[in-house]
């Protein structure tokens, strides 16, 4: 609307026409705000109640959690663009909710910029004295500045002898290299942890004026790799050596001759803090050209304990040797039932799928409880439930033919009924394998970005970055600060005491100097 009198009309009936003109756009907007308030308002609530049950995460509820945050992102959008139309006339029958705003981070460096002010008063030209100030903060975030960094080393000559002095080599990071350790960790955790292409890392390096090749990149990649070995190895051992296992995989494409194979991604999650372990958490990952059964068996070679998996038959010889005990994962069973009640509305599925539920509601109740105290509950509350299922389970199969969906998901459980039970006998045992789920959902999302390895040697380095990588996250540690300060370190740290730069041991340089 103009404020100017020419746009104003001069008689009763144009002012009147124009008047409910504009109370019509006003209610017309109104109302479509409303809508997309409450449509805002629903899908919030129902991504709170799924995030809230994300316990024992399946791939169907994250599936339609984030399903549901880019319809929200997509209607805030919407109703933004709404309210920009609408101009500054106000509506105030149902103002939209504002997101909350967080006060800005403490910890970041607050910079004083003084707007000009008046010398003298602009009203008399008098002197003017100071009252106070208004401080507005406004988040800001300045490129990456780049550096150089010379290091000189002095030459003394002894007046006295003619001997001459001068301070030892630095180390570099890598051999022969002339990259930073801060740049090498965010090349590494660019391509690993945030899933950057080097081309990617490589034109933007370009457009902030600093021009480094992509085979550059690579071969800094390469030696990092070489660097970081020996902290790759000692958090696989840490794995093997705990009591529990989690298991899982995921098909990764690599490059091959003029064409694309499938090899496959493994993680082994050991994180005993569900039944109130100390011992910090870790997920080592591994390569495999294919998904045969022996590699499983080397990379598991010398555990023994518990292991948490889906029915991979390649897993069946280790299970037969006696050192590593099968427990099935109930999210996974729970998967067939619930494609079927989703899809189908399969009576004996929807029951299934809420039995099972019923058993995550406990867990839910004595997670970080230990082994003796998390029996104790499942004796009393758990154990009636799953024996009421298992008869439940075996009426419905007497009932249904054989090639039925519904009874191929009732046979999943009823044979590998000792494994779905071992949680009952075994504090120790998780109701599912979602730990290693989620250390895989990571590569999950990056197969988009860098759409496939470019060899089995290219497989095998993701595998030790991601072991890295991840590990740091588990134990709360800033990957990217952890990495280029191991790097700096490490060509000077002795190989004894290589356990003092793993992520739960590990204390910066500062914290050390302190």
């Amino acid at each position: 609307m103009s404020n100017t009198a020419e746009a104003l009309p001069l008689d009763l009936a144009a002012a009147h026409a124009m008047i409910l003109a504009e109370r019509a756009a006003r209610l017309a907007v109104e109302s479509d705000r409303r809508v997309l308030d409450i449509e805002i308002e629903r899908l919030k609530l129902e991504i709170a109640r799924l995030k809230r049950e994300r316990f024992g995460q399946s791939a169907e509820r994250s599936a339609r959690i984030e399903q549901l945050e880019l319809s929200l992102e997509d209607l805030e959008e919407t109703a933004a663009a709404v309210e920009a139309a609408a101009g500054t006339a106000e509506v105030s029958a149902h103002p939209r909710r504002k997101p909350a705003r967080r006060p800005l981070p403490e910890h970041l460096p607050r910079v004083r910029v003084v707007e000009p002010s008046p010398s003298t008063c602009p009203c008399c030209g008098g002197r003017l004295h100071k009252l106070g100030e208004d401080v507005t903060e406004t988040l800001e975030r300045i490129p990456a500045s780049w550096q150089v960094i010379c290091r000189v080393r002095e030459k003394f000559s002894c007046r006295s002898c003619e001997t001459i002095t001068q301070p030892p080599a630095p180390f570099h990071p890598i051999a022969r290299g002339r990259a930073g350790a801060n740049l090498l960790a965010e090349v590494v955790f660019g391509k690993f942890g945030l899933h950057l292409p080097l081309h990617r890392q490589s034109g933007r390096f370009a457009a902030e004026g600093v021009e480094i090749d992509v085979s550059t990149l690579a071969d800094w990649v390469g030696a990092v790799s070489v660097a970081l070995a020996p902290l790759v190895d000692a958090i696989a051992d840490h794995a093997r050596a705990g009591p529990r296992l989690h298991v899982d995989d995921t098909p990764v494409p690599v490059l091959a001759k003029g064409k694309t194979k499938t090899g496959r991604l493994w993680t082994m999650v050991r994180d005993d803090r569900p039944f109130g372990g100390n011992d910090p958490p870790v997920a080592a990952y591994f390569y495999s050209p294919d998904r045969s059964g022996e590699h499983a068996e080397a990379f598991l070679a010398g555990y023994s304990g518990i292991m948490q998996a889906d029915a991979f038959a390649g897993f069946g010889r280790l299970y037969q040797q006696g050192a590593i005990v099968e427990a099935a994962c109930w999210a996974h069973g729970r998967r067939k039932f619930f494609e079927l009640a989703e899809l189908k509305k399969a009576p004996i599925a929807i029951e299934a799928v809420s039995r099972i539920d019923s058993l995550f509601a406990i867990e839910r109740d004595i997670a970080g409880l230990s082994p003796a105290e998390r029996l104790a509950v499942r004796a009393e509350r758990t154990r009636p439930r799953v024996e009421d299922l298992a008869t439940w389970l075996r009426q419905k199969r007497a009932g249904l033919s054989g090639k039925s969906d519904t009874a191929k998901a009732i046979d999943y459980h009823l044979k590998r009924w000792p494994a779905f039970t071992l949680f009952l006998e075994d504090g120790r045992v998780d109701l599912s394998n979602n730990a290693a789920e989620r250390a895989i959902r990571g590569i999950a999302v990056g197969r988009r970005n860098w759409t496939f390895a470019g060899s089995d040697a290219g497989g095998r380095r993701a595998a030790a970055m991601y072991t890295l990588i991840e590990t740091a996250k588990l134990n709360g540690i800033d990957p990217r600060a952890w990495l280029a300060d191991v790097l700096a370190r490490l060509p000077g740290h002795p190989a004894r005491r290589i356990d003092a730069l793993l992520p739960w041991n590990w204390l910066p340089r500062k914290a050390i100097a302190a």
